[in-house]
């Protein structure tokens, strides 16, 4: 009794074993593209930026941009971009509330100075930075100790005008503004302001024979980029001790 050959298989649905499907390739598992192993650098420019508070806007803008390179690139870095804008749009925030704040008096620490009718302060009181008039004298409530006008510093948006006759860290010697147009810089406008609080202002001020306590620097309120965009102009002169108060005003008699 023999047995008989077994019939040829019938091929599968798609044909022979190892022939394309349906589709036109060959069934099987495959693995998932690979994801590039390298990180955006725009992503990394925007985190550190956030961190050390660059120019305004710059690292959300890079942050933005760098996302969309992560997408269409497949490289990491998401999570730094991510991080970015989030830091740098609670900074701006932080900021655009402090100035709002500031600008509107609610930072004050009490009721504004009384003048008399000529404008001379007979009474201290709280004032913002931009109130400050010639021959105002004023307390900065410390900051003047660690302001250093060649290198911009960070001031405070208010100070405590008070009479002459009491202790005071600054006065005011000239107020103006500078010329209208876009932001044109720290540099450009901290120039500005140097050049024209260290000219004849400061002598059709004191005297030209006056002579000033070597204590006495000039300093010089300026308008950041964040306040020029409100319409800040205005750029305060004013002669300053670090060291510590002074009473009594250099104002030339008559001046």
């Amino acid at each position: 009794m023999s047995i008989p050959p077994q019939p040829p298989s019938s091929p599968g649905p798609y044909g022979q074993p190892g022939q394309p499907g349906p589709y036109g390739g060959p069934q099987g598992w495959y693995p998932p593209p690979m994801q590039s192993e390298k990180t955006n650098a725009l992503a990394i420019v925007a985190f550190v930026m956030s961190l050390v508070c660059a120019l305004p806007f710059v690292p959300l803008i890079l942050g933005i941009v760098a996302l969309s390179q992560i997408r269409s690139r497949g490289e990491k870095g998401k999570g730094l971009a991510i991080a970015a804008i989030a830091i740098h749009g609670a900074t701006i925030a932080f900021y655009a509330i402090f100035l709002v704040l500031g600008l509107s008096g609610a930072l004050d620490d009490g009721p504004a100075p009384k003048r008399d009718t000529g404008g001379k302060v007979t009474d201290s009181g709280s004032s913002k930075v931009n109130d400050i008039r010639t021959g105002d004298c004023f307390n900065t409530g410390g900051d003047l100790a660690e302001y250093q006008d060649e290198d911009g510093g960070q001031a405070s948006m208010s100070v405590r005008i008070v009479p002459c006759e009491q202790p005071h860290e600054g006065e005011a010697y000239a107020v103006f503004n500078l010329e209208d147009g876009p932001f044109p810089g720290t540099e450009k406008v901290t120039s500005a302001a140097e050049e024209k609080c260290g000219g004849t202002k400061l002598t059709d001020y004191v005297g030209p024979k006056a002579k000033l306590s070597e204590k006495l620097e000039v300093y010089y309120y300026f308008p950041q980029a964040a306040t020029w965009a409100l319409g800040d102009r205005e750029v305060t002169c004013f002669l300053g001790d670090s060291s510590g108060a002074s009473t009594g005003s250099v104002r030339a008699t008559g001046s």
